[in-house]
């Protein structure tokens, strides 16, 4: 059976489409419009080549070393000399899905018409994609300054057959991954080297996959709360649209409807109508203000990676209507790093008060139920460990959360003064997106847990759903059991959606 057809245009690539290929699950090709535009920059690259006036990247040295004119002959030995001296990279290789993002990114970017690459070039990165030859890319090494140097030099080196790569998941030497493939190698042109790593794919890659992650994040958050709600017996009037109304953040606003949505047909609520207590904890009544400004950090950090992953970032850029090749500065990563902080900042947010909720939960002096929800406590510790598993993980976080958009180190003798960063920041909030997935699988198992001495009363539909879900993979503790293996079935059910999936199908009426 084949895959749906994805066809890009450095225009028009939407996030959502990127996961489904950093899960392989679509074909993608150049659209035509796009190849007359890469045909046509082309064009203008190889007459500059063909010239004596000096230009930058096509027939001069590079960074600090731009004023070093070379010698026409040496053109394709200038382009080869960048990549492998820049591919300096060290550490783990990007996951699969991620560098199958960076190629697709670096495909994207050419096809906008502005790089001067060749089509014989992009093509091979394209049909490298679809034949699922991914390259390595150690995951350190980029300042963010002329782009990912380092990361994209590891993936221009499988296009000219050196370095090594992934073969339907398989580790080897490129040149027999593309032998296995049907592929061959290509030897660089003039401005090609400079055009393939020239750019913020690689913090665009971990960066974009971190983001949808964590847009998943926020609304399992909001179940997770609910599902505390309902098991600590706490009341649904902070979610009341008229005290959202007189505070309107679109973020908050949201979050009280999603909750209300969540928390619909609830008989739980019925038992405690006229019980004493006046208010609960602001981990529970603040839910929407502390989630809702967490999907507001998000929701700029969609827009920045909207913007970039359609972007052109090479430099010099190549302007065939103009007939121009004119340096400036797209590839720095500014924008992406500071996006990135506040990813991390956001989802840090939201594990933070996450954990306070399993704490209100296993606390038999906040909760009124057993201790640590363990059936004779004292024999059994129950989640006592969960939640200190869960402080561990927000205390990493929020170091991890200091930002790195306002770091910069000089480098290339000084001519790249001022750098993002970017790489940094999309790797500590891949980081902080694991550590928060970790959280919000604890205060499920946890708040599943206390439902179960809520029975048989019902929680409401959206907080059943993801009880029932989660019930179907884990079993109520009766006594002490290995809790990693249950955290790690839940998080298999946040990662994959699941959860998010049967709330949504439990509240859509």
């Amino acid at each position: 059976m084949s895959r749906p057809r994805l066809l890009i245009d450095g225009d028009t690539l939407k996030l959502e489409e990127i996961l489904q290929v950093s899960r392989h699950e679509v074909t993608v090709e150049l659209a035509p419009e796009a190849a007359k535009r890469v045909q046509a920059s082309r064009a203008l690259v190889d007459r500059v080549a063909a010239g004596d006036t000096p230009s930058y990247g096509i027939n001069t040295g590079f960074g600090t070393l731009a004023e070093v004119r070379i010698d026409r002959k040496d053109l394709r030995d200038l382009q080869r000399n960048l990549i492998l001296s820049h591919a300096c990279g060290v550490g783990n290789p990007l996951p699969l899905p991620e560098a199958r993002v960076l190629l697709l990114l670096r495909a994207n970017v050419l096809a906008k018409g502005f790089s001067g690459i060749r089509m014989e070039t992009l093509g091979l990165a394209i049909d490298m994609l679809n034949k699922d030859v991914v390259p390595v890319v150690p995951e350190r090494g980029s300042v963010g300054a002329s782009g990912d140097l380092a990361p994209l030099a590891h993936l221009a080196l499988v296009l000219i057959g050196e370095g090594e790569a992934f073969f339907e998941g398989v580790r080897m030497p490129s040149k027999q991954a593309l032998e296995k493939a049907g592929l061959k190698p290509v030897v660089l042109e003039a401005k090609e080297g400079l055009t393939l790593i020239n750019g913020t794919q690689a913090m665009c890659a971990v960066g974009t996959l971190t983001q949808l992650r964590a847009e998943l994040l926020a609304d399992v958050a909001d179940i997770a709360g609910a599902m505390t709600v309902e098991g600590l017996l706490g009341s649904h009037k902070p979610f009341l649209p008229e005290i959202h109304a007189v505070r309107p953040h679109a973020g908050q606003k949201a979050v009280a409807e999603h909750l209300r949505r969540i928390l619909k047909g609830s008989e739980l609520v019925e038992t405690h109508v006229n019980c004493s207590k006046v208010q609960d904890p602001y981990s529970l009544r603040c839910i929407p203000q502390v989630h809702g400004s967490a999907r507001e950090g998000l929701a700029f950090a969609r827009r920045i990676l909207e913007v970039e992953v359609n972007s052109g970032t090479d430099n010099p850029l190549v302007f065939a209507d103009t007939e121009s090749i004119i340096s400036g500065g797209n590839f720095h990563g500014q924008p992406i790093s500071l996006a990135m902080d506040v990813v991390a900042m956001a989802l840090t947010q939201l594990s933070s008060i996450s954990e306070r909720r399993v704490e209100q939960m296993v606390n038999p002096s906040l909760s009124g139920l057993p201790a640590f929800l363990a059936k004779n406590s004292g024999l059994n510790s129950g989640f006592m460990i969960a939640q200190v598993t869960a402080a561990a993980l927000v205390a990493e976080s929020r170091i991890l959360s200091h930002p790195a958009s306002v770091d910069s180190i000089p480098s290339s003798a000084g001519r790249e003064d001022h750098v993002s960063m970017g790489m940094t920041a999309a790797l500590k909030g891949r980081q902080v997106s694991e550590f928060a997935r970790s959280c919000l699988a604890i205060e499920l198992l946890v708040a599943a847990q206390a439902l179960d001495f809520r029975q048989p009363v019902k929680p409401g539909k959206g907080v059943l759903a993801a009880y029932e879900l989660i019930r179907g993979k884990v079993p109520h503790m009766d006594r002490d059991r290995e809790l990693h293996h249950d955290i790690t079935a839940v998080t298999a059910l946040v990662e994959s959606g699941a959860i998010r999936e049967a709330v949504l199908a439990a509240t859509l009426n």
